[in-house]
């Protein structure tokens, strides 16, 4: 039997609240949810929603998860290696085209906005992997998904006992909840259209990290300071016994999209989120305020190790 829709990477962040959307708005008989892991079918399962083991470094998993499906939920891979991520995506865009998938939808970044010219590393295989799409003939649309408001702390290299937040640059970042960016990836499934088309999906203002550690500390009651340092500085700052124990590398990294956040790269916002969800997605300011607020010494998973 056909099977409608198909959400992979099913047991990460946002891919988690896609299929959770499914699963209180779409009958259980025309959607499943996918994992790299085989050994998550019982957690699905239980749960009386279909299950399909999709790994991307897995040919034959491709090939028997994939058969018979309408619409993919493309869930990008978080390895920051960016070829070895796009031999992942390209694996599964010719194993869709294979199997006949009516429409891809893949889940981007938002760097750089609608341009296709972004210098930002992160983004350098979602345009590989848009380019694979266009190239193989397969209808798609990619969403453009603006950075998390949930990741601010990664941003900022911010923990709940930091006095002082140093970056190389500043700029304006059009945040989102992640949970309203999963609402909104699931509605435009379910919608249909937007054929062979790139899509931003945003909150509708920006922004800084000065604006952010003034928040933390009007909401918090901190007194946290901030500096603009030179990229080397921010990096022996940060990269020396990090409290989540992030390498110098990552730090590194880190110092390179602040450089093209100060460029503009995360300051375009489009009002199509807003269209789809049907009201106005949580400003970035009220976001990080209520997460403060429900938890006064909130943590972002990946300022750890």
């Amino acid at each position: 039997m056909t099977l409608k829709y198909l959400i992979t990477g099913a047991t990460g962040g946002l891919g988690e609240q896609v299929l959770n959307y499914f699963v209180a708005h779409v009958p259980a008989s025309e959607f499943a949810a996918a994992s790299s892991n085989a050994s998550n079918r019982a957690r699905f399962e239980d749960r009386g929603i279909a299950f399909r083991h999709v790994n991307y470094d897995d040919q034959e998993s491709l090939d028997l998860g994939l058969h018979d499906v309408e619409n993919l939920l493309f869930v990008s891979t978080n390895v920051f290696d960016i070829q070895r991520r796009h031999k992942q995506h390209q694996r599964l865009i010719d194993a869709a085209k294979k199997a006949g998938i009516k429409h891809v939808w893949y889940t981007s970044l938002a760097f750089g906005g609608f341009s296709d010219d972004s210098k930002a590393a992160v983004q350098q295989a979602h345009l590989l992997t848009e380019r694979s799409l266009k190239e193989s003939g397969l209808t798609y649309t990619s969403i453009r998904e603006g950075a998390y408001a949930e990741a601010f702390p990664v941003f900022l290299n911010w923990y709940p006992d930091s006095t002082i937040v140093r970056l190389p640059a500043d700029g304006d970042i059009a945040f989102t909840r992640r949970a309203e960016l999963a609402e909104a990836t699931a509605r435009i499934i379910l919608k249909g259209g937007y054929n062979n088309q790139i899509v931003l999906f945003t909150s509708g203002e920006t922004i800084t990290a000065k604006e952010i550690v003034d928040v933390i500390n009007e909401t918090s009651g901190r007194h946290v300071k901030f500096e603009i340092v030179s990229p080397e500085e921010y990096i022996r700052a940060n990269g020396t016994n990090d409290q989540g124990g992030k390498p110098k590398a990552f730090f590194e990294m880190v110092a390179t999209w602040w450089a093209d956040i100060a460029k503009g790269e995360l300051c375009t916002t489009h009002d199509l989120m807003r269209e789809i969800l049907g009201r106005e997605p949580t400003k970035p300011r009220e976001a990080v305020r209520g997460l403060l607020t429900e938890n006064r010494d909130y943590t972002w998973h990946q300022n750890h190790v």
